[in-house]
């Protein structure tokens, strides 16, 4: 597919996803929504994909929603916000959410702004690297709007009640180190990029059934019941067990570390 406002990489497994359109701080427009989206669909199809890096271009990962290019068109706002049952995601709900559904893990590299959308954006990431000098913010308020792209289910688990209360309600821009202390990151990192193909490598020598294994049982069982997690555990280390991968790591451990693991199962 031709990108108009991403860029897509790959090496050895590992894609990076660029917002694309630096002229406007990597704004989120009609278009940069439909293609977030679908590359993420796409690369949920592939069993050879093992982690996903997103940045923005030229220094910034987003400044949030182009407010104006979307309102210039009442069909375009509607198509964000459609949805056929109230418990779906929408296209602006699924940028975020749709990362979170991928059977591998995905880091996002935070450089100059990241507002708004944007911020909703890395919340659907598994891990967050940031710049001591980023800046955060959850400013959707500041609109007069309730933060609503999905990234609320991820700023349940990562900060508490009261933080999350905090920056949602006054649109607090705040940088990466205070980011950083109140868990809204996961690392700081003068090269952030760098620090996350690091942790890509190490990602690399575990089994993928495995990454997959433990993402989807953390991110569905995460506020559910003990019974729940009980039975999803077992049901996901039985699944490991039958899995070829599961040899190769034990041949890895033992004898074999070069030994190549194969593509991750279909079922993830």
């Amino acid at each position: 597919m031709a990108w108009t406002r991403l860029r897509v990489e790959e090496s050895q497994g590992i894609v990076t996803v660029t917002l694309n359109r630096p002229d406007k701080l990597n704004a989120l427009d009609m278009e940069m929504f439909q293609e977030l989206d679908t590359v993420s669909r796409q690369l949920k199809k592939r069993s050879d994909v093992r982690a996903v890096i997103l940045q923005g271009a030229d220094g910034n990962f987003s400044s949030g929603l182009d407010i104006k290019s979307v309102a210039t068109s009442k069909k375009k706002a509607l198509s964000l916000l459609t949805k056929w049952l109230p418990g779906n995601a929408n296209l602006a709900q699924r940028v975020s959410r749709n990362w979170r559904q991928l059977p591998f893990p995905v880091i996002a590299v935070i450089e100059g702004k990241c507002f708004g959308g944007g911020m909703q954006i890395v919340l659907g990431a598994d891990f967050r690297f940031a710049t001591p000098d980023s800046e955060l913010s959850i400013m959707e308020v500041r609109w007069g709007l309730v933060p609503d792209m999905a990234g609320l289910m991820s700023l349940r688990e990562v900060v508490a009640k009261d933080v999350a209360l905090k920056l949602t309600m006054t649109g607090e821009i705040i940088d990466g180190q205070t980011a950083r202390s109140l868990n809204l990151v996961t690392e700081v990192s003068d090269d952030p990029y760098l620090a996350a193909q690091l942790l890509c490598q190490t990602l690399q020598a575990q089994s993928p059934d495995a990454l997959a294994a433990i993402k989807m049982t953390t991110n569905r069982c995460w506020s559910r019941s003990e019974r729940f997690l009980l039975a999803h555990e077992t049901f996901s280390q039985l699944r490991l067990l039958l899995g070829r991968n599961f040899s190769i790591a034990g041949k890895r451990q033992r004898s074999q570390p070069e030994l190549e693991y194969q593509k991750r199962q279909s079922f993830w």
